[in-house]
């Protein structure tokens, strides 16, 4: 289990693969993003994109999985506040597989709460052409080892 202690600004891991398919994109859409060039392949075919692509959403949400499959379950995790600058790039097509790396970029220990402190994170995530098509810095809230004494 890696704690705040362990979280180094510049460190960089590699979280994972996924290949999206289009009944997924077109079921997630369905449900939260119902618009026609993600749940339509004739009215996608005629639209910008093409053909259908999947939500920004089911990217992001894709992506979550797979931070939490291989990274915060490594980690004395206590949730997040949020996330700042969030920008989908590149559409993400129907059997695209897309992977995603985080890099540290700074970490703070709490000054209200001993014990536990928070982390930047940049989430870049590629297709399979290695193409960024989505990036947003995520802030991480964990443990320490050892939690200060007050």
């Amino acid at each position: 289990m890696q704690y705040f202690e362990d979280i180094q600004p510049g460190a960089v891991r590699e979280i994972g693969a996924t290949t999206l398919t289009e009944e997924a994109i077109i079921a997630f859409a369905k449900q939260f993003d119902p618009q026609p060039f993600h749940i339509d392949p004739v009215a996608a075919k005629n639209s910008a994109f093409g053909g259908i692509i999947a939500s920004g959403w089911h990217t992001a949400a894709t992506v979550m999985r797979l931070i939490v499959d291989s990274a915060i379950e490594l980690e004395a995790s206590l949730g997040s506040p949020g996330f700042d600058d969030l920008a989908w790039l590149k559409p993400v097509r129907p059997g695209d597989t897309i992977r995603a790396r985080m890099t540290c970029i700074d970490k703070t220990p709490s000054r209200s709460r001993p014990g536990i402190g928070s982390a930047r994170f940049l989430i870049e995530t590629f297709n399979q052409n290695d193409e960024l098509v989505m990036r947003f810095t995520s802030i991480g809230i964990m443990r320490f080892r050892i939690p200060a004494k007050h």
